[in-house]
């Protein structure tokens, strides 16, 4: 292989030869150069998508995990407030019983059923709001009324922990969720009680159903 001096000092009688070959000697150097150059820049995209994907993936599957935990929150909280107005109906039975027991007769149980089913007042049938801070009862401005139209306003949660429906409570703060309670009668001595919660979350609405039977003490 011919190696002859690129230098442009000095003059030989195969200047024109050495003129040729170093011109072509440059052009195949250039041409090397600019390969070089792209070579480099595929590896640099493909090293980039490599990376994006490594850390893409273990970011999804966060974002995914972080949704799942708060929606199991959700339930759990929603399942609690939902067991609390059933719970609640309960206590109106139970307390109805008591009274008629203290107040003795030979109708003792049939007595407090008739009283409890009178107590429900528009939530027997009806869909009603149960707030827990209020005083014990069915109407305005106690623990259980009827909802306002078709819709119940939903809930605050105050500094002690316990939902409210009420606005005015200072440190009340306001949640996703909103509660009703619904007493169907099923016959003379079987009420069906369905407390529903329902909430939004990430754009979908989701809801938790408890539902229990209360029948006269015997």
């Amino acid at each position: 292989m011919t190696n002859m001096n690129c230098s442009t000092q000095g003059f030989t009688a195969k200047r024109a030869e050495r003129n040729l070959f170093c011109s072509k000697q440059i052009s195949e150097a250039s041409a090397g150069r600019k390969a070089a150059r792209g070579f480099t820049l595929l590896e640099s995209l493909i090293a980039v998508t490599i990376i994006t994907l490594a850390v893409a993936a273990p970011l999804y599957s966060a974002s995914n995990s972080t949704k799942a935990i708060a929606l199991a929150q959700n339930q759990l909280t929603a399942s609690f407030l939902a067991q609390e107005a059933v719970e609640y109906i309960r206590i109106v039975r139970d307390d109805q019983f008591l009274s008629a027991y203290r107040a003795g007769g030979s109708s003792v149980s049939t007595a407090a059923w008739t009283n409890f089913l009178t107590s429900l007042g528009s939530c027997r049938n009806g869909t009603c709001m149960f707030d827990p801070t209020r005083p014990v009862g069915v109407g305005s401005g106690l623990a259980l009324q009827p909802c306002s139209g078709m819709s119940c306003t939903p809930l605050y949660v105050i500094p002690s922990g316990m939902y409210t429906e009420q606005t005015g409570i200072v440190g009340a703060t306001l949640t996703p969720y909103t509660r009703t309670v619904q007493v169907a009668d099923v016959n003379g001595t079987d009420e069906l009680i369905v407390s529903t919660v329902t909430w939004n979350f990430h754009g979908t609405q989701y809801s938790v159903r408890v539902s229990d039977h209360v029948t006269p003490w015997q």
